[in-house]
């Protein structure tokens, strides 16, 4: 099913995908449906307020220095991969064993000789594409936990059916522009024929764009090889379809498995997102400035790695700096200092050129609670306004990632239902300005009943889906609920409307045959 052009790619998005229909549920659905009504279906967010730039141009220095600093003296090792070294060899870089260490500026000229700036990820359904970088916003569910949380049945392993449903309420909320990609740990299937069963979720039960494998190189080229049955092979040639989210071993350390998968992904052109990931005072200084630089010059080497591989190839540049107690050495979320790190890291990417990722809904709770809601909220809004493009984890954190929640799950999205309006910043017309009501309402009087507020009362607010507004007597009345009852009556909900998106019959089979193939050719493998 090849595909070269804007036209033949609207032709195959309808053979090859319809979008399912959202129905409302009671109460609850009007509300959803109303608040969806009044919020554009938009594929991904083009934000309209600046973001913060809290840092001058001499700490910005003093930080790209110091990552600088680190690549010529200290350097980066990669462990277990000799194409990396060679490739690095080629390049110029001083390669000593497994330690490269590099010329100060040769990292980020690599970078800005090739790394796009802004691309496209195309979905199986065109109209769900996705373009990072530039003022573009992308928000993709929590990512890696082996456990499920639920009000029904706590703390458990996640299972493939649990995988499926995330993938299924992903795909019904405009809030969430991407499938994903390990929602979570499916340990009811083999280690090392799971991600067949993922990528196929992805892409059966959702027609947004997802992420691909990245647990070991042949698996990053399984993903790449459904992707071409599904979109066709010319086409994900030319095009980013499919992507791989992956961390550098920090402090200072890309291993084998890592960058092979990078190195797969962007061989096939397809897109790298490459992370640091550091707690401060373990896997960085415990100090915020040092681990920015470090993140910085880490996440250089990632992405510039992209281009030695294949010059061109899209990359997405990761931060995922944290902070920890030092008392107890357990990750800390939703804390000052990993926001002011996040600020520093979105203008430096900004210089350099190249999409962000940040995150997301963090917290360490177990549970969704006041302290989930605090520092969910904390660490998104630093994200958002520190220019962040691609934002893993917005939604179904819990403690330190381990958990996936699914009540918490619908909270984060409903919370990033406001972001959408938020970062939409504030319309000014003649309607928004209302002059017409001032002179129609005069002093001392109300608006309630005026004729601006009968025109604009279904979108003026964002109408929140989980929220209970009632007065004392009214939500008495109607049971008590808290906003975690809510949430699992939401989830409930969303799952049983769910109308899956249509696949084209010749597309289904070749999937089908494919996993049964691959499977077949291995043993089970549990670790």
């Amino acid at each position: 099913m090849a595909v070269g052009s804007e036209t033949q790619e609207a032709d195959r998005g309808q053979a090859v995908t319809r979008g399912g229909r959202r129905r409302g549920g009671g109460r609850a659905g009007r509300s959803a449906d109303a608040s969806m009504a009044s919020t554009p279906l938009a594929p991904f967010i083009k934000r309209q307020i600046p973001c913060y730039d809290p840092f001058d141009e001499e700490t910005l220095v003093r930080l790209e220095n110091t990552a600088d600093d680190i690549l010529a003296e200290v350097g980066i090792e990669f462990w277990e991969d000799e194409e990396c070294l060679r490739l690095w060899k080629e390049a110029g870089a001083t390669v000593d064993g497994v330690r490269v260490r590099f010329d100060r500026g040769m990292v980020r000229a690599i970078i800005q000789r090739s790394a796009p700036r802004v691309f496209t990820q195309h979905a199986r359904n065109p109209a769900k594409s996705v373009t990072y970088g530039d003022n573009n916003l992308v928000f993709l569910p929590a990512y890696g936990s082996p456990f499920i949380r639920t009000l029904d049945d706590g703390r458990r392993y996640g299972t493939i059916e649990d995988f499926k449903n995330l993938v299924r309420i992903a795909y019904t909320t405009p809030y969430l522009h991407h499938s994903g990609g390990t929602i979570c740990e499916p340990v009811d299937i083999p280690v090392n024929k799971r991600h067949l069963d993922m990528i196929d979720a992805h892409l059966t039960y959702s027609d947004k764009p997802f992420l691909g494998s990245v647990t070991a190189p042949e698996r990053a080229a399984d993903s790449v090889e459904m992707a071409r049955i599904v979109f066709g092979k010319e086409f994900v040639d030319q095009n980013c379809v499919v992507m791989g989210n992956i961390n550098a071993n920090s402090p200072l350390v890309f291993d084998g498995v890592m960058t092979g998968a990078l190195r797969t992904y962007s061989a096939a052109n397809q897109g790298m997102v490459i992370v640091p990931f550091i707690l401060g005072g373990a896997m960085g200084p415990a100090t915020m400035a040092g681990a920015v630089a470090q993140a910085l010059a880490e996440g250089m080497v990632g992405v510039a790695t992209t281009q030695l591989v294949r010059p061109g190839a899209p990359a997405v540049f990761g931060n995922f700096v944290s902070s920890m107690s030092l008392r107890s050495g357990a990750p800390t979320f939703g804390m000052p200092e990993p926001s002011l790190g996040t600020y520093a890291i979105g203008q430096l990417a900004r210089r350099l050129g190249v999409p962000l990722r940040t995150g997301g809904s963090f917290t360490s709770s177990k549970i969704p609670d006041a302290q989930a809601a605090q520092e969910s909220a904390d660490s998104l809004m630093p994200a958002l306004l520190a220019g962040g493009n691609f934002i893993l984890h917005a939604a179904g954190w819990l403690e330190g990632g381990l958990t996936m929640g699914f009540e918490k799950m619908m909270l984060d999205i409903d919370h990033l239902g406001m972001m959408h309006t938020f970062l939409k910043g504030m319309t000014i017309d003649d309607n928004t300005l209302a002059m017409d009501a001032f002179r129609e309402v005069g002093p001392g009087k109300h608006f309630l009943g005026c004729a601006h507020t009968m025109e604009n009362y279904g979108q003026a607010y964002y109408d929140s889906e989980l929220a209970n507004a009632e007065s004392f007597e009214q939500w008495r009345d109607a049971g008590s609920s808290d906003a975690v009852e809510r949430a699992n009556a939401r989830w409930k909900q969303v799952l049983s409307d769910y109308q899956a998106p249509e696949m084209d019959a010749g597309v289904r089979a070749a999937l089908d045959d494919f996993i049964t193939r691959r499977k077949a050719d291995m043993a089970d493998a549990w670790y």
